[in-house]
């Protein structure tokens, strides 16, 4: 494949953390970001160089640009998590094949990206370009998060921003595992979706009544595990309206409110957990082996069709600067950037 010296790129303006949480909205990418041309960054021994076919927009990457996330910024570098794309160079195998990969070293949200060898995904010929560009970060965490739930025992669990693409994903395993999702979603317009997907309860929290009606069915279905995005009284409200031995499973801060954590006897006389999920640490501490058999059965859930990815949008590379926080802004669906356009 013929390869140029010099790329077009969003580009990171600033390094490190910023003081700030204000979430993971955006409406101008203009303080944080520029479109560039720059260098075409070369592998090192252990890395690859990819041509960036479509690079998926999750809300860690604007947690990252904004300096907000767990990892810190590098000024100058292309931002972007998450793509998929062709092998060109490097020290690999799978050179002129189609990966998906998380970039480490140069960001997605460029025509190239470089990241380490060691973490490249081979795609099946008949997974499409959007759900390999997506079945990192969404798709993986929830096969992580799942694997809990069903440590757990119970026959339910709870999970709150159920109507994003991950929270899709969770209710889908467990339709498919007979393990009732308790969703919980802001606008009720949401509900009759997620039950015809396999929601057996769907609790929406702006209602009047969605305490109460929470606490019916948790005392009904008597779930352990609390899969939570949103990080807001609501969901603290949730944890402790459920039985002994519930785990708190933090993975996300959709609000910017601090919950009070109004009875904390329950961790010590309840055996309750509340913890952190963050999936670069899950792919360190788990059995080497469980990533690979993950990646094999998301692929197999995407093409069978047990999962689909909704897309809000797909913004070219050239224009994104301008035209993704307004796709960013749609209620449904993933936004994706093609470097290609």
């Amino acid at each position: 494949m013929t390869q140029t010296d010099t790329m077009d790129a969003l580009v990171q303006l600033h390094d490190g953390f910023a003081s700030t949480q204000t979430g993971p909205n955006i409406t101008d990418l203009t303080p944080f970001l520029a479109h560039q041309s720059i260098s075409v960054p070369k592998p090192d021994p252990g890395q690859a160089l990819i041509k960036v076919h479509l690079a998926a927009v999750n809300p860690s990457d604007i947690h990252f640009i904004k300096g907000e996330y767990g990892q810190p910024r590098v000024k100058g570098v292309p931002a972007g998590f998450e793509a998929v794309g062709e092998v060109i160079a490097g020290d690999t195998p799978f050179v002129g094949q189609r990966v998906s990969f998380f970039a480490s070293a140069s960001g997605t949200w460029a025509e190239y990206a470089l990241t380490d060898a060691s973490g490249l995904v081979p795609c099946r010929p008949d997974l499409s370009e959007v759900d390999a560009a997506g079945q990192l970060v969404n798709p993986l965490t929830a096969i992580a998060m799942f694997d809990l739930v069903k440590e757990s025992g119970a026959d339910s669990f709870v999970l709150n921003a159920a109507g994003s693409q991950l929270g899709k994903l969770l209710i889908a395993l467990g339709r498919d595992h007979g393990i009732k999702p308790i969703a919980v979603v802001r606008r009720a317009e949401q509900a009759q979706a997620l039950k015809a997907m396999g929601a057996a309860e769907v609790i929406v929290s702006s209602a009047p009544d969605a305490q109460s009606t929470a606490e019916v069915a948790i005392k009904t279905l008597k779930p352990r595990v609390l899969l939570d995005a949103v990080g807001d009284q609501f969901t603290a409200d949730l944890f402790f309206s459920m039985p002994s031995h519930a785990r708190w499973v933090n993975y996300g801060k959709l609000s910017t409110d601090a919950p009070k954590l109004t009875q904390l006897g329950q961790l010590i006389f309840q055996n309750k957990q509340i913890e952190g999920f963050w999936l670069t640490c899950w792919m360190k501490q788990v059995e080497p082996a469980r990533i690979p058999q993950a990646f094999v059965e998301i692929q197999q859930r995407f093409v069978s069709g047990a999962w689909t990815t909704d897309v809000a949008g797909i913004v070219p590379l050239s224009k994104a600067m301008g035209s993704l926080p307004s796709v960013l802004a749609l209620p449904d669906g993933k936004a994706f950037i093609d470097p290609r356009q």
